[in-house]
């Protein structure tokens, strides 16, 4: 019995949702007043613009920073409102429906497959490494990993109880899962950007 009321409410997923809400959405508004500041003053330089590798400007003013006709932050301003709001309901004891869950997580998904396509654009399109964009990578790739386990151990998503029972294990490496994504997407921009010269150079050089 603790077990399945530890799975129904998960208050150290409950406490991550609202925590990397609050930093998604963060990121997205710090992003949105560089937008308008760009749009007021085309000339002005953006305050996350620090080289030519790491910066804010080229991400936003490519069409890539506007894939849906408008500018992406957008999508972080509306989009990361929801694992607050998730996360404080489990808090207080809400319980939500299978189906609720499951279209929860299929918006967790899809931020994480745009992140991905991002991240990709990023290195090997733009070549920049957008700083508050980084922010918004590091916070949805162990969302996305610890809500898809959640769901399988829980048993939102119809599997064995074997998958069950190694979801609720696996759980606890997700930090390490996301550390190793880190360093994977870290390793791409070493070898197509030399990222880390660059960034050495722009922080000391």
């Amino acid at each position: 019995m603790p077990e399945q009321q530890t799975h129904a409410r998960p208050r150290v997923l409950a406490v991550w949702l609202m925590l990397a809400g609050v930093i998604g959405w963060w990121a997205a508004f710090s992003l949105t007043l560089e937008k308008f500041e760009a749009l007021a003053d085309p000339d002005a330089a953006a305050s996350c613009d620090f080289s030519v590798l790491v910066q804010c400007s080229a991400n936003l003013d490519s069409w890539q920073g506007s894939a849906f006709g408008f500018p992406n932050p957008i999508l972080g301003l509306t989009g990361w409102i929801a694992p607050i709001v998730v996360g404080a309901a489990i808090l207080a004891g809400a319980r939500f429906a299978r189906w609720f869950w499951w279209c929860f997580w299929a918006g967790i998904a899809f931020a994480f497959g745009f992140v991905v396509w991002l991240i990709g654009q990023s290195i090997y399109d733009l070549g920049t490494l957008c700083p508050w964009c980084m922010v918004t990578w590091a916070v949805t790739i162990p969302t996305f990993y610890a809500v898809s386990l959640h769901l399988l151990r829980s048993g939102q998503l119809p599997t064995t109880p074997a998958v069950r029972r190694g979801a609720d294990a696996l759980l606890a490496w997700v930090p390490l899962a996301a550390i190793l994504s880190y360093a994977l997407i870290l390793l791409l921009a070493q070898l197509q950007l030399d990222a880390i010269d660059n960034i050495w150079q722009t922080l000391f050089g």
